[in-house]
């Protein structure tokens, strides 16, 4: 068994996942690159260097979870990190949009109901699937912890205030799909808090990705580092927390 942390980072392949498999591998750990496209998969890890292992991972197939779980089973025996960064913004039907003209399609009273699912079948369920998959792995480890990677605009509390810049585009789909993910966050640290294994959320902020058709303000570097600073807190880091860089909290 290796003595090397080893760290799973689902939807590695590019964005900002991709950074947080480099910036990890930067750190000394062993990254599995998690990504549906086992082509694409490879093709990341080669890029992330020495220390990186691609791992076919689709957050919405529970037969490619469970398989993937296997292989990091057989290959390592355990997993000390688990960074749950996969996520959708929208289905890719409407690629031409602004992120504002988007929102306004996605109302709770025009919102297609198709699409709703689709989002939080990646961010939410695809999410509670890897971790009953991988816990197993991560409970062998002395080392576990997780990190979900959030966002911002899931919190009611920022949302409740017309101040705040972003309030227009909250919605069903992908705000509310991360507000979704911040309840299984805090669910989770309150199931593991026992265990000593921490849960975390993190925000990257507004960043230069696919997922906003590249609109963001801030580079992949920037927004992978909040994941990876929480990451590497280890076992002694707090647990329940939901961070934006670096380390100030954002109300759920």
């Amino acid at each position: 068994m290796p003595d090397k942390l080893i760290a799973l980072v689902t939807g590695a392949n590019q964005g900002i996942g991709l950074q947080i498999a480099k910036d990890l591998a930067a750190h000394g750990l062993i990254v599995l690159v998690g990504a549906r496209d086992p082509a694409r998969g490879v093709a990341a890890a080669q890029a992330v260097g020495a220390g990186a292992h691609a791992l076919q991972l689709d957050v919405t197939d529970a037969a490619s979870v469970a398989a993937a779980a296997e292989q990091v089973r057989r290959e390592f025996g355990r997993l000390d990190v688990l960074i749950q960064n996969a996520a959708i913004s929208n289905t890719g039907l409407r690629p031409a949009m602004s992120v504002a003209d988007y929102a306004s399609t996605t109302r709770p009273s025009n919102v297609s109901i198709a699409e709703m699912r689709a989002v939080w079948d990646t961010n939410v369920f695809g999410v509670l699937t890897v971790y009953q998959a991988m816990l197993p792995l991560l409970r062998a480890s002395t080392q576990a912890r997780i990190v979900n990677v959030s966002s911002g605009v899931g919190s009611l509390t920022v949302n409740s205030d017309r101040a705040f810049h972003y309030r227009a585009i909250f919605g069903p789909v992908y705000p509310a799909s991360k507000t979704a993910l911040n309840a299984l966050t805090v669910a989770m640290a309150v199931e593991l808090e026992a265990e000593g294994i921490p849960v975390n959320a993190v925000s990257p902020g507004f960043t230069r990705t696919a997922l906003n058709g590249f609109s963001g303000t801030e580079t992949v570097e920037e927004g992978a580092r909040e994941a990876v600073r929480v990451a590497l807190l280890g076992r002694d880091g707090p647990t329940g927390g939901f961070t934006r860089w670096e380390g100030e909290t954002i109300p759920w």
